[in-house]
């Protein structure tokens, strides 16, 4: 069983918007203990740092391209972690995966990491068309 299912992405305009959900699957981790990211990987790129979130939604974290663009929140009691997206551009194209991190105290250089994540999602493709 996937931990992790992602879902929301879709093609959209260029200067659209997009909220993408991660939800937590089964009883594999104890959703509120762990950090929360995302990241993204376009066709022949690496994987790249989006954003993450503390385990209390206290603090978060975003890639440099991300910043005032987008914006993570998690809902504890849903075990759900959100990524909302706007203006968006072509080159925001990529599958975008969610990934869990013990502990949960969000570390900058961790949270950017994508070797510290337990568990990660199947991904969700978001196409964005100039």
């Amino acid at each position: 069983q996937v931990p992790l299912v992602e879902s929301g992405g879709r093609f959209v305009q260029a200067g659209g918007s997009l909220r993408l959900s991660c939800a937590a699957s089964g009883r594999t981790f104890t959703f509120s203990s762990y950090a929360l990211g995302w990241f993204r990987q376009a066709p022949g790129k690496e994987r790249e740092f989006v954003a993450a979130i503390s385990w209390d939604g206290n603090n978060t974290y975003y890639g440099d391209s991300m910043k005032g663009r987008f914006t993570i929140s998690r809902d504890n009691a849903k075990n759900t972690v959100y990524l909302q997206m706007i203006s968006l551009k072509p080159e925001d194209t990529a599958v975008y995966f969610c990934a869990a991190d013990f502990p949960g105290t969000l570390e900058t250089s961790r949270a950017t990491n994508f070797h510290e994540y337990d568990f990660w999602g199947q991904g969700t493709q978001v196409t964005v068309s100039s």
